[in-house]
């Protein structure tokens, strides 16, 4: 009779176990597939690209967008930046002129002209300061803003990092850019 007892218990602790396994599975596969719905990777055309030719991770260029619009191509921002990566028309006219490129800043609505600039600015920044918490600074406040509060600093490695960030709207913009381009990482670009 013991014997049946503890075979029995036993039974009801593996099925229990399996049971945990395949719920957490499951789990796991739901909220994966409502993550993806939440950071998608549209425009990957353009982002993989532009990515690649700026030498910008993709998760970086999604974050950025996902952060800046919602992946709205038609947004604009009460300071008059616009598009899929908010782009100010007159970051994207000097951009154009070091591109050699002559184009109208109607083009900053079209998705591939867009993320092509905002990618394109994301590298030209990386290269200026060497780490993303102060690229994602300027993207935000402005390269005039981030140089005036880096002043003199410079970390072992040459890279300019901030110590502090004056504006809350910035400090709360580098945290979501961080936290977007690690879910994307962790859903499309880990194993």
């Amino acid at each position: 009779m013991k014997y049946k007892e503890a075979l029995m218990r036993s039974v009801v602790i593996v099925t229990i176990l399996v049971l945990s396994v395949i719920c957490g599975l499951l789990f796991q596969f739901f909220y994966d597939k409502y993550e993806r719905n939440a950071y998608p990777k549209e425009y990957e055309e353009y982002v993989e690209k532009y990515a690649s030719q700026y030498g910008v991770p993709e998760s970086v260029v999604y974050a950025v967008i996902k952060t800046e619009s919602g992946y709205d191509s038609g947004a604009v921002s009460e300071a008059g930046a616009v598009g899929l990566m908010q782009m100010m028309p007159d970051t994207f006219n000097w951009l154009t002129t070091l591109t050699k490129e002559n184009l109208d800043k109607g083009l900053l609505y079209d998705p591939e002209t867009n993320i092509k600039y905002g990618t394109y600015y994301l590298s030209y920044l990386y290269l200026k300061y060497g780490t993303w918490d102060t690229v994602y600074a300027a993207y935000n406040a402005g390269e005039g803003n981030v140089d005036e509060w880096l002043g003199d600093s410079l970390e072992a490695d040459g890279a300019k990092k901030l110590n502090d960030v004056p504006f809350k709207e910035t400090e709360n913009y580098i945290k979501k850019v961080n936290k977007a381009a690690e879910i994307y990482d962790r859903l499309y670009y880990k194993a």
